[in-house]
């Protein structure tokens, strides 16, 4: 399984598909913390 978005690429296809996407969660929410750390970086170095 392997989402671009977020360079994460799994070899558990039988586990996922049995429900275990902790890992998955876990890395969503790191990518999404650190674009929105990013975002706030760049929006005070503007203003």
């Amino acid at each position: 399984m392997t989402d671009h978005r977020i360079k994460l690429t799994l070899h558990r296809l039988d586990q996922i598909m049995d429900g275990d996407l902790d890992e998955i969660i876990d890395s969503l929410i790191a990518a999404d913390q650190a674009a929105k750390l990013a975002k706030m970086n760049e929006e005070s170095t503007i203003g």
